[in-house]
């Protein structure tokens, strides 16, 4: 029978530690990936000489694992995070795979991430607008468009995008230092939704938030990359904070749909967005209008321009209004975004998409 994470850990549990417990009670495991082809883990120590007295450790976990693995090989990485004999300084200490800390100083101004062209942030002031949604399948529609694309979901209580892009495992480090990110539809992606259960909460305080978007950002591969786009958790607190004061943003864009109410916060996203001096590159309308698919008769459900009406006034570009839509509904609860498939709504993103490259924003 073929193993999977929950008896791969269990057999970890077996591997005694010397002083005392074992791998799993003692927290050494990092990035376990069980796959029909292969099983790898990290074992993290918190020191240089703690993981040289750890490599008969290692030895004794790859054999326990493949006493189980039905020939399935088996691979362990034996890592510190922790100093030598002398301390490091803190841009010397190698990252902790473990997402979730305190943000480290930073010099200087906001920066850039290396590799990556343009950061765009896409933010709403309130929740339940599709600002995910959007942010999936615009990700797609720009990867279509032939561009370099890579999604970010930064909304650490409820990360999203794992089921929206269908993309399911632990992401990997081949280095023990820097995490490789996973992709889907020709998109890279990363999520804190891939380092937790999907069921379970992310209880942090706001340094602990800010440290993972930290990590998040500057920890992971993302290689060459035309365009980041970061889809926001709702609202204006401490990620869009401390994402607009410490990185190099492009711009911003802000979903919202028509109804007043969504409005009104959407004009606090603005508002901070103006506050923290990121540039604000368009608006969307989302869930515009409904069209009956029996009887063909058009309904604004939440209003109607709303969203073009204050675009107007606020002098930015209306980058398009997407209509309610249950095919979009279904492909994201797929896995499958709307905008990587043949039809009026990929059209719909693929226009928002080609608008942004021709207009040189990405």
């Amino acid at each position: 029978m073929a193993l999977d994470k929950a008896r791969v850990t269990e057999i970890l549990q077996s591997v005694s530690v010397p002083g005392g417990g074992n791998l799993v009670s003692r927290d050494l495991v990092r990035a376990l990936l069980v796959a029909k082809d292969q099983i790898r883990f990290i074992i993290e120590a918190s020191s240089p000489q703690e993981a040289q007295n750890l490599e008969g450790v290692r030895v004794a976990a790859v054999a326990a694992v493949e006493s189980e693995s039905g020939g399935v090989p088996v691979t362990a990485i034996l890592t510190a995070h922790g100093p030598a004999a002398a301390a490091p300084t803190q841009q010397q200490q190698a990252p902790n795979l473990k997402i979730g800390r305190h943000p480290t100083p930073q010099q200087g101004g906001p920066q850039g991430v290396p590799g990556i062209k343009r950061i765009i942030a896409i933010g709403s002031g309130k929740g339940g607008v599709g600002k995910s949604t959007v942010s999936s399948n615009l990700a797609v529609a720009l990867a279509k468009q032939g561009k370099k694309v890579g999604l970010l979901d930064a909304d650490i209580y409820g990360p999203s995008q794992p089921r929206m892009m269908g993309v399911s495992g632990k992401p990997t480090s081949k280095d023990g230092e820097n995490i490789d990110p996973l992709t889907a539809h020709g998109v890279t992606v990363m999520s804190i939704g891939f380092m937790v259960e999907e069921d379970k909460a992310v209880i942090w305080r706001g340094p602990m938030l800010m440290g993972a978007l930290q990590q998040l950002l500057g920890q992971v591969k993302w290689g060459e990359l035309d365009v980041l786009l970061i889809d926001l958790p709702p609202g204006t607190g401490d990620i869009q904070l401390t994402l607009c004061q410490r990185t190099n943003l492009t711009g911003a864009i802000v979903v919202s749909t028509p109804q007043d109410v969504a409005l009104l916060d959407a004009r606090k996203a603005l508002d901070m967005f103006s506050t923290l001096k990121t540039p604000v590159l368009g608006l969307i309308e989302n869930m515009s209008v409904f069209h009956c698919p029996n009887c063909g008769h058009e309904s604004h459900i939440f209003g109607h321009g709303g969203v073009a009406a204050e675009a107007d006034k606020l002098g930015v570009p209306l980058l398009g209004a997407l209509p309610i839509d249950l095919d979009t509904r279904l492909a994201g609860d797929s896995g499958t975004p709307v905008a990587a498939k043949e039809g009026p709504m990929a059209d719909h993103y693929n226009a928002i998409a080609k608008r942004l490259v021709d207009g040189g924003i990405v």
